[in-house]
């Protein structure tokens, strides 16, 4: 039996620090797109991944796969998606077994009018309170941390689409 390497009091903080962090980030962002858009965020990166899809469309293995849910999840919040008019399914014309999220034209709408108040509250809580210098060695540290925990680089910003 291997003795534990216990956290010592910076890495205490640091852990802690990490935690409220995320936790907080994600909150106000989710806070912010239900005030002014009406959708939880989790909705919002659905319609913004399907938006930058080539024909803004993905299969539903696809997207799952890109905004990290399981697939009853995902299922569940485009119901929702179709529900309001934003998202469509249709089976793939070779893969009947296959279906396909649509990003419709009245889903783009409401992404174009939601992006600019998601993007400024990114801003705010991420980016204006580093420097430039601060936000490149943050972005570094978690390129070394996704590496660590995605080492097949199977994340979608470890390949470079999004």
């Amino acid at each position: 039996m291997t003795d534990t390497r216990w956290l010592d009091a910076d890495e205490q903080e640091t852990w802690r620090a990490f935690l409220w962090t995320s936790r907080l980030l994600n909150e106000a962002l989710d806070r912010q797109l239900q005030r002014d858009s009406g959708m939880p965020h989790t909705y919002y990166m659905i319609l913004a991944m399907l938006s930058e899809s080539p024909g803004r469309a993905r299969t539903m293995t696809e997207l799952a796969e890109i905004v990290h849910s399981s697939p009853s999840r995902l299922s569940h919040a485009v119901n929702r998606l179709e529900e309001s008019g934003w998202v469509r399914r249709t089976k793939n014309g070779t893969d009947r077994r296959t279906t396909v999220a649509e990003l419709t034209d009245e889903g783009y709408a409401v992404l174009v009018k939601a992006a600019p108040g998601h993007v400024a509250e990114v801003r705010r809580h991420l980016f204006d309170p580093l420097t430039r210098e601060r936000m490149l060695e943050f972005r570094e540290t978690l390129h070394a941390l996704l590496a660590s925990l995605d080492p097949d680089q199977e994340a979608p910003c470890a390949r470079g689409e999004g």
